[in-house]
């Protein structure tokens, strides 16, 4: 059954890439979405092995090497963290194949776009199954490459290829350093095994490095390499701005790539080494930087944009924001409950935009949509309870894990808690803005888009179906499991996480006054009146007027091109190389790579041989000379050393005349 699980995904994608021509459209998809469901059937039994009964289950399948005292596995490792999120990426994955059989219906190479999502499942399950470092790192660059692959699925759009080549190197930049963290680890620990590792924490505590007059603690330089790697993957400030231009595949990549899955491996990295991290509180203080500064700037980015996906694009980075200061805060099984439940509205969210644009003929911009609440009332309910279990409305889903993480980071010792606090509520003031504009801006305001688009309505049961389920599940699923990740004096999790002491403030949190309990759920009530006021009263009222956040000021400018990092990137790229290397992306394009490279290796070597075949045979004899020279030292050299025993000098002497 565990092995069914890890290795089903491959051989489905395997099966449909190599034989989907042969066996047809319909027989390759139900194929992969029969072999899905039965990996989520078996996937709900092992959560209830692991999860409920708390059972662990170690799988060593094959030595990989031993060197010395070093020792590397291929093992999986089935633990109540390996369960859960088993069961977001096969329920997530599951829904978004169904969602596929309908959206990409009259697509040519769907067969093919079925293959990459079975090709990414497996990574994305070999990632959460590791029991070491190196086999996470081999997950980790699967779902990587599928990633380019799914978003330039559409390799003739050049958007979409340089969307993918984007996103391709903004990972590998995270990824070198979670190499020198891999490294680091295997030259310390002499082994890559998580529980090892993990058990092994204290003896290296004091270990440390001299660099720039000052001392590094090993543990807090590996920790910041593994910090670097999962800011890359989940899409932090800094390194964010492939996730938004990602969204050039096709939705249900987005859906199952970039709301619930790949973007969250990241935060399963911090939450899978609470061990580590909680030896560092630099780190620590790091993350909440992080996190917090990338929740805010994403909130007010998804504010001041008018594609329905960038929107929910910059949700997303926003919502990992939160995750990011909650584990830096060391509440890391609420991260993990807010990572739970995010995975469901988020996936909603997408899905219903992927509805939305399936329906106006791939039309994307808000406004030039509008009304569709008559046309798409199932699609309008469905973002509409996205949207509010993304606000963390009352009793769903989102309400759960988002309110006590900020009641949680206000009560947490430290001295920046205020602080980030305050920057958590204003990303839920923000995030009811954007989220009404959309659905104000989509289903509200009045537009002519009818007599463009003809007949709109919902009749694939393949599209309405996966939101059906989502939309139970952002209602539910939060109140199904908040006793097992944030009940008090739960221990379902007490064997996969450790926070120290010092850090635990989850009593606490049951006793704030109900204004600082309120205060996400007020803010969040005054966002949503004024996105109502802003995006459909002001427009209804001011029809030849632009509302007020489509004024041409510098604050709009500066959030509407994402504080105009991609500007800055482009800039820094183009300075450094003309300054170091003389040279324009022009020059570039016509072979500077080919030349110092692998064409440039051929043609010096060639020229290099060329030259010695100029030899003439006379000089065969100084050559001989050199050779004879040179092995008469090396003789000499094992005589003196007593390798060579002097009795067998006549063999040496047979060799000097054969030489001669």
């Amino acid at each position: 059954m565990y092995l069914y699980i890890i290795f089903s995904s491959l051989i489905s994608s395997l099966w449909i890439g190599l034989f989907g021509k042969y066996i047809g459209r319909q027989a390759a998809i139900y194929s992969a979405l029969l072999t899905l469901l039965v990996s989520f059937f078996f996937v709900i039994i092992i959560l209830q092995e692991i999860l409920l009964n708390k059972n662990i289950v170690v799988i060593n399948l094959y030595n990989l090497f031993i060197i010395n005292d070093i020792k590397l596995d291929i093992g999986f490792l089935f633990d109540q963290l390996t369960a859960i999120m088993l069961f977001v990426v096969l329920g997530i994955s599951s829904l978004v194949h169904i969602f596929t059989a309908g959206y990409m219906s009259h697509d040519p190479f769907i067969v093919r776009f079925y293959t990459f999502l079975g090709l990414f499942t497996f990574f994305m399950i070999i990632l959460v199954t590791a029991d070491n470092f190196l086999q996470l790192f081999v997950g980790w660059e699967g779902v990587g490459v599928c990633s380019y692959l799914l978003i330039n699925f559409w390799y003739t759009r050049i958007v979409a290829n340089k969307a993918a080549i984007k996103a391709m190197l903004m990972n590998r930049i995270a990824d070198v350093f979670f190499i020198f963290a891999i490294i680091l680890l295997l030259y310390y620990f002499k082994t890559l095994n998580y529980i090892l590792i993990f058990s092994l924490a204290d003896y290296i505590d004091n270990y440390s490095v001299f660099f720039l007059f000052t001392d590094i603690r090993i543990i807090d330089l590996i920790l910041f390499f593994l910090f670097l790697g999962a800011i890359g993957k989940s899409a932090q400030i800094g390194l964010h701005t492939w996730l938004p231009d990602a969204m050039e595949g096709p939705t249900p990549v987005s859906a199952l790539l970039h709301a619930a899955t790949m973007v969250t491996a990241g935060v399963f990295l911090l939450i899978r080494c609470s061990f580590l991290f909680e030896k560092s509180e630099s780190i620590l203080f790091l993350i909440i930087i992080f996190g917090s500064i990338t929740a805010l700037f994403s909130a007010l980015v998804a504010t001041f944009q008018y594609d329905i996906k960038k929107i929910i694009a910059y949700s997303t980075c926003s919502q990992l924001g939160y995750m990011f200061f909650c584990s830096g805060l060391s509440n890391y099984n609420i991260t993990l409950f807010h990572l739970f439940n995010h995975a469901f509205f988020k996936a909603l969210l997408f899905l219903g935009a992927g509805s939305i644009i399936s329906s106006l003929m791939d039309e994307q911009d808000m406004r030039r949509m509008g009304s569709l609440i008559y046309k798409l009332p199932f699609t309008y309910i469905s973002i509409l309870i996205g949207s509010l279990a993304i606000l963390g409305f009352p009793f769903l889903t989102g309400f759960y894990s988002k309110d006590l993480l900020l009641e949680t980071t206000f009560i947490s010792y430290s001295l920046d808690s205020l602080f980030i606090y305050i920057m958590g509520v204003l990303t839920a003031f923000f995030t009811a803005i954007y989220s009404f504009k959309l659905i104000f801006f989509v289903f509200f305001v009045k537009t002519n888009i009818f007599n463009k688009f003809g007949n709109i309505q919902e009749t694939n049961y393949y599209i309405l179906l996966p939101l059906f389920v989502l939309s139970i599940l952002s209602i539910f699923i939060g109140y199904w499991f908040s006793d097992i990740f944030v009940g008090i004096g739960s221990i379902y999790l007490s064997d996969v996480i450790f926070i120290n002491y010092s850090h635990f403030n989850n009593i606490e949190a049951e006793f704030l006054s109900p204004l600082i309990k309120n205060m996400p759920l007020i803010l969040t009530f005054l966002g949503m009146f004024l996105g109502y006021y802003f995006f459909y009263s002001f427009n209804i009222k001011n029809r030849k007027k632009n509302n007020l956040f489509v004024l041409k000021t510098q604050i709009y400018q500066f959030f509407f091109n994402a504080g105009f990092f991609n500007y800055i990137y482009n800039t820094i790229y183009i300075f450094v190389l003309r300054m170091f290397y003389k040279i324009n992306v022009k020059q570039i394009e016509k072979g500077f790579f080919e030349v110092f490279g692998p064409v440039g290796f051929y043609l010096f070597f060639r020229k290099l041989s060329y030259k010695a075949r100029l030899l003439s045979p006379y000089y065969i004899n100084i050559i001989l000379l050199l050779l004879y020279l040179n092995l008469m030292i090396i003789i000499y050299f094992l005589l003196l050393y007593n390798i060579i025993i002097i009795k067998n000098i006549y063999l040496l002497l047979l060799l000097y005349y054969i030489i001669s």
